[in-house]
């Protein structure tokens, strides 16, 4: 897979532009994503790179804005992070995954891992990155398979702390066409 993906906000203004590739050696990803919060406008550049099973192993993320924030995380594929000191962040023990609101993307890493079939569900722990300000934390995520087709599937997401609830609808590559509320594919090849 080699595919580049534009999202917009179903309201508000948001934007991102994401190139995604998935090979043999894993999968890597490289966005721009862009948005007003709260009359405050931020910009910023992630790098994702994943092992072959979706498992996040890195996420880099740099603001662009004024604040010139970054971030740096260090996944090992079995729920140990560290800190780009190579410091230990025992704190997000148990996460595979990790979830940056700016991008509907980070949806597929979990879709993807999972792999569920039409009526399965499963919950998982993932690092929560808050944008803007690039805030860490772990939130409990819950994904129920709806439907599955070869040209895409549907999904149920919940985040139980929150009472959030969502249908997704994703493509056969596992990437976000719908997410109700959030963002919609304007683009994909």
């Amino acid at each position: 897979m080699d595919r580049q993906v534009f999202w917009q906000a179903w309201t508000g203004v948001r934007l991102e532009s994401c190139r995604i590739r998935h090979d043999a050696a894993g999968v890597w990803a490289e966005s721009v994503a862009l948005g007003v919060e709260e009359d405050q406008p931020w910009a910023l550049r992630y790098t994702l790179r994943g092992d072959t099973g979706w498992r996040t192993r890195e996420l880099s993320v740099v603001s662009l804005g004024h604040d010139a924030t970054s971030l740096r995380l260090i996944g090992d594929g079995a729920g140990r992070w560290t800190g780009p000191a190579g410091e230990r962040l025992p704190q997000l023990d148990g996460c595979l995954d990790v979830d940056l609101t700016s991008s509907v993307f980070t949806n597929t890493l979990s879709i993807r891992r999972l792999g569920l079939a039409p009526g399965r569900s499963e919950e998982t722990t993932v690092v929560y990155v808050t944008v803007p300000g690039l805030g860490v934390s772990i939130s409990r995520q819950r994904y129920r398979c709806l439907a599955s087709a070869p040209d895409g599937a549907r999904y149920r997401f919940e985040a139980p702390a929150s009472g959030f609830v969502a249908e997704i609808s994703v493509d056969r590559d596992g990437l976000v066409v719908d997410y109700p509320g959030i963002a919609r594919r304007v683009w994909a090849r």
